[in-house]
């Protein structure tokens, strides 16, 4: 299955380009070999060298480290007769040690690295939710992560994060020992996300539409002029993204944001293929569902009900 590469921007500057293939091995501390990672993974536990003295994981503040300052588990210094920070001496029990420098100040607080690892499992996310919308991961089949990294130039880590998230949304499973199986999913599914997405959108958006004036919406027709220009391409992908994008700046007009992360989520599964027919919805379908946005905005903007209500049965019973 041909992947884009995933970028590098946003790693340190020691990661090796995309795809080179270059790998180490790291030794742990007992002195036994490790195991072999690609060089570029930012996402290793521990440092060493450098970096554990500069105040990383494992730097200054280590707990139990000896001798140490600042950190759980530095040792204490010995309270004398009088108690804390009272010193013995002869003839003047009880009278408070002078404070001299100490010798080993406590080590200032340095910044940490901005870890950047979010940035490249986002992106092998949005990459295989694209796959999964254009058919590229066909249903039923099963993908594990070391290939799919290789195919994206990057380790197994961030993929098999990705494809964890995925499992957490429905659209794979996992296969011990073999990878993760991308779910069969019929029509009567789709049916029923269609079914909660009209309970969900069509009372909000009939609500607003008794209130906001038409400027509101009219400031949504390039989102979805943008669905029409990605349903002339073809591109499923592409019109997945232009339709969310669209749908959400409808909700958002709501003001609950927690109404929108759940619509967006359900829209999302709702996009998957069918199973064993990955292009069902041909360029012809896509037009004729982003002419229902721009149709939808003209009776919101009119303060159509009726129209609006018609189109919104018609747009989620069709997808």
């Amino acid at each position: 299955m041909p992947q884009p590469r995933v970028t590098r921007e946003g790693l340190p500057a020691s990661a090796d380009a995309p795809g080179t293939g270059a790998r180490r091995t790291s030794t742990a501390a007992s002195g036994r070999p490790g195991t072999s990672e690609t060089f570029g993974d930012p996402w290793r536990h521990g440092t060493s060298g450098a970096s554990a003295a500069s105040g990383g994981f494992g730097g200054p503040g280590n707990p139990g480290a000896p001798g140490t300052r600042g950190g759980l588990g530095a040792p204490s210094a010995p309270a004398g007769p009088g108690g804390p920070g009272v010193r013995d001496t002869a003839g003047s029990r009880g009278v408070p040690a002078a404070r001299t420098p100490s010798a080993h100040p406590a080590p200032s607080a340095s910044p940490r690295p901005a870890i950047q690892r979010a940035s490249v499992r986002g992106q092998i996310l949005d990459a295989l939710r694209a796959a999964l919308v254009a058919g590229e991961l066909a249903p039923g089949e099963v993908y594990s992560a070391p290939a799919l990294g290789e195919s994206f130039g990057v380790s197994a880590t961030p993929v098999r994060e990705a494809m964890q998230q995925l499992a957490v949304e429905g659209a794979v499973e996992v296969v011990p020992n073999r990878g993760f199986r991308v779910v069969e999913r019929g029509a009567r599914e789709l049916a029923e996300l269609a079914e909660i997405r009209g309970l969900i959108e069509a009372p909000v958006m009939l609500r607003l539409a008794r209130t906001l004036p038409a400027d509101d919406w009219e400031d949504l027709r390039p989102l979805a002029e943008e669905t029409a220009r990605a349903a002339a391409v073809g591109c499923r992908a592409t019109y997945a993204e232009a339709d969310r994008a669209f749908h959400r700046a409808l909700l958002a007009l709501a003001g609950n944001e927690q109404l929108v992360r759940i619509a967006d989520d359900l829209h999302r599964r709702a996009q998957w293929p069918l199973g064993g027919s990955p292009t069902a919805r041909a360029r012809l379908e896509l037009m004729a569902d982003a002419a229902q946005h721009l149709a939808l905005l003209d009776a919101l903007s009119a303060q159509d009900l009726s129209a609006v209500e018609a189109l919104l049965r018609e747009h989620f019973v069709s997808m």
